[in-house]
């Protein structure tokens, strides 16, 4: 009898047992105390404000957001009521001073992209800090001003470095500078650093992959030698240019920015007239390629070809950029691309609007729309900023006339009204299923 009164107070018992165990196992914090690694990627991916605010949790998630492997320093970062650019310098450096103070690990990944104006001693400690900690990805990019500031050696120490960007520095590579064996990303923008470093430091990147060059200054010529870059992106100044040693770039984009005065070729032997043949003549496997006008003119400072003897094969898009139709030279190198690209898909132009006339350009384009040759791949056309002029009709004409499959054509004019589609039909063209898109700015 009295088993058969204990049995169901028991089983009551382990009941309440159980739940009084499951409450326990929902009481315990079990994103605290998730892996290192698993908390890093979720909290990485927060914007590093919020990533800090975890910090009033618990005394164990104070110092969690300092131990983050990467780091972003962007405006978020900074209360909007803060206008003054050194005051909000002040703010980033508290949270400088704080990931110093506590982090234990590694930083793969720091970018600085924020309104303010730095504190340069600040910055190198900074900087000196992440190379220490086995940095992976350094970027630094615009501030509100530029007054450049000497890159820390230590920089050229990173064994680890795949993707650096700076901007607004002095680049001086010490003796001691054996290259960057990992790095695939280089970007410098307003970075002051002669031609001969530039060289040696492209050079010395065997895995580069992806180059960009933004107004650099005291360059005199860029000469590329990777074999293994695959894309370039230059705006800049700059006298000369040598890419033929880079054979397997696919993507090129080049607007040559006007030369400061006084400026002397550093290399004389890079001094040589810089034709189309010699920049492009070698480069088979470019499939997108972006011009600007007067890069245009500086190629053609020699007689122009009308086609290349090794034509872009691969060249799958064309932009040619701020052309003028009054420059000769620039007209000239566009017209020989084109025909030296013979699988080219889509081609893209912008304008710079120019009433002048120039009989030289329409005599070269009327003669090539008499020309038997044939743009035979070339689907999409848009042309913008164009505002009416004769020879701007005859470069139209030609494309028109040549490109037998040709798809669609945008044309965006800068003047008045746009053109009517039914005048554009008028025109005369070697394909019967262009549709045509005209706007006006």
């Amino acid at each position: 009898m009295l088993n058969l009164i204990e049995e169901p107070i028991k089983k009551t018992m382990k009941k309440h047992e159980n739940l009084a165990e499951m409450e326990k196992q929902i009481k315990i914090d079990r994103i605290s105390n998730l892996p290192w690694d698993v908390l890093d990627a979720i909290l990485v991916r927060l914007p590093l404000r919020d990533a800090a605010r975890t910090s009033i949790l618990s005394s164990k998630w104070r110092y969690k957001w300092t131990n983050l492997s990467q780091f972003i320093l962007d405006d978020k970062c900074i209360h909007n009521f803060i206008s003054d650019k050194a005051s909000r310098w002040i703010e980033i450096r508290k949270i400088i001073d704080q990931v110093q103070s506590n982090h234990n690990g590694p930083i793969e990944k720091f970018k600085l992209a924020a309104y303010c104006c730095p504190n340069y001693t600040d910055l190198d400690q900074w900087i000196r800090f992440l190379i220490e900690k086995g940095i992976k990805e350094l970027i630094i990019q615009e501030f509100s001003v530029i007054k450049h500031f000497k890159l820390p050696d230590s920089v050229f120490c990173g064994p680890k470095l795949s993707h650096l960007e700076l901007y607004g520095c002095i680049l001086r590579l010490p003796s001691s500078f054996k290259g960057f064996d990992c790095l695939k990303i280089l970007q410098l923008s307003h970075v002051l650093i002669i031609s001969d470093a530039l060289e040696h430091l492209i050079r010395n990147c065997p895995v580069l992959e992806k180059l960009t060059l933004l107004n650099l200054q005291n360059l005199a010529y860029i000469r590329i030698y990777n074999p293994n870059l695959k894309y370039v992106k230059i705006d800049s100044a700059f006298e000369d240019i040598c890419l033929e040693h880079s054979l397997l770039l696919a993507s090129v984009d080049i607007r040559m920015l006007p030369k400061n005065r006084g400026t002397t070729l550093q290399h004389p032997e890079q001094g040589k007239v810089c034709t189309l043949i010699r920049v492009f003549g070698s480069l088979r496997g470019i499939n997108r390629l972006s011009l600007s006008n007067q890069f245009l003119e500086f190629l053609a400072n020699k007689d122009v070809p009308e086609r290349l003897a090794t034509p872009f094969n691969s060249l799958l898009a064309l932009e040619l950029k701020e052309i003028r139709f009054a420059s000769l030279k620039g007209i000239a190198a566009s017209i020989s691309i084109l025909r030296s690209s013979p699988n080219l898909k889509d081609l893209l132009v912008t304008v710079y609007p120019c009433d002048e006339i120039s009989k030289p350009v329409m005599d070269l384009v009327t003669a090539q729309l008499q020309s038997d040759f044939y743009f035979d791949q070339l689907k999409v056309v848009k042309i913008r900023g164009i505002i009416g002029t004769r020879i701007e009709w005859e470069f139209l004409r030609l494309i028109l006339a040549h490109s037998p499959v040709l798809e669609s054509m945008t044309i965006v004019k800068f003047r008045g009204e746009r053109f009517s589609e039914s005048f554009l039909q008028e025109v005369e063209r070697a394909s019967n299923h262009v549709k045509f898109i005209s706007l006006a700015l």
